[in-house]
């Protein structure tokens, strides 16, 4: 089984990257949607400090996948017209709010001024001054990019499952290469 990706087949490292960043955004959204409907305190504060390791574990994956990616380019999506362009742009999306996400949670959190901790054990440097205006539209861009990535999400999913239904090979080359 080749580790690398080639012209028509993914890799065995970018299929399990992508499955991993596949279950810890599912993680991570069913996560921060109880979050927002807690009420912090010190019994749920272990839940917060969860959801930002998440977070930390999700943008370091993106950025080792597009370091993998320029090492073992990925092979370009089937098929053509419009519905390779959907795919392209979705990507992009996707690897876009992959990264801004974990940014603006990690902008707001430092905005508030409390320590961010990964793993409820190292202090992670912050990365905006401790600010109401900062913590506020940090986590309104947090909530609403994540809403942003729900939308995308699904229809990557409903795009992925249109071309299993085809038969067109898409997904099982993301599942068996």
């Amino acid at each position: 089984m080749a580790r690398r990706n080639d012209p028509t087949h993914y890799g065995l490292v970018s299929r399990v990257i992508h499955w991993a960043m596949a279950v810890l955004i599912l993680a991570m959204l069913v996560l921060g949607t109880k979050l927002s409907h807690l009420q912090p305190g010190l019994a749920n504060l272990w839940l917060y400090g969860l959801h930002k390791t998440g977070g930390f574990i999700a943008l370091t994956l993106i950025v080792l996948r597009l370091i993998w990616h320029r090492i073992s380019p990925p092979p370009g999506p089937l098929g053509g017209g419009w519905t390779r362009q959907v795919a392209i742009w979705a990507h992009r999306a996707i690897y876009g709010l992959i990264i801004a996400i974990p940014l603006s949670g990690w902008i707001a959190s430092s905005a508030t001024g409390l320590d961010v901790m990964f793993a409820d054990t190292w202090v992670v440097p912050p990365i905006a001054p401790v600010s109401e205006a900062w913590e506020h539209w940090g986590f309104l861009a947090h909530r609403v990019l994540t809403r942003t990535l729900m939308a995308v999400l699904v229809l990557h999913v409903l795009g992925a499952a249109r071309r299993a239904w085809q038969g067109d090979g898409t997904l099982r080359r993301m599942i068996s290469g």
